[in-house]
């Protein structure tokens, strides 16, 4: 019903910035809260920020905040993730995911009900 492609991952030295962009196919794109989660090797899959349909309301984990942004281009189906600031630790699989929620679970990969094939960042010291 959704399908999700990711681009922009890849090498950066700390400090450094990176934009990832999902791009999305459906005609209810803009019905959908989109996330961005993150999973690094050895480590459990976590929340980085999600974007509600409208775009209005956003939250972002603690570990990123003022780092990241996340927003969406509805008109496009698209939707991006800033990330300024990059620390090593920021170096993870990051992936994109869509679904249909309460806002009390948007920090919860189990509501989302598609997800995009993940894209490297690296981040050097």
């Amino acid at each position: 019903q959704v399908q999700l492609a990711e681009s922009g991952g890849g090498l950066v030295q700390a400090g450094g910035s990176l934009r990832l962009s999902c791009a999305a196919s459906g005609r209810t794109f803009s019905t959908y809260a989109m996330g961005w989660f993150r999973q690094a090797p050895g480590k459990e899959r976590e929340f980085v920020a999600v974007i509600s349909g409208s775009g209005v309301y956003t939250y972002y984990a603690d570990s990123v905040k003022g780092r990241f942004t996340i927003s969406r281009d509805n008109a496009k189906n698209t939707v991006y993730l800033q990330m300024n600031n990059l620390h090593p630790e920021d170096t993870a699989v990051y992936y994109c995911a869509a679904g249909k929620m309460y806002p009390s679970s948007w920090y919860s990969s189990s509501a989302y009900n598609y997800w995009g094939q993940g894209t490297q960042v690296t981040v050097s010291s």
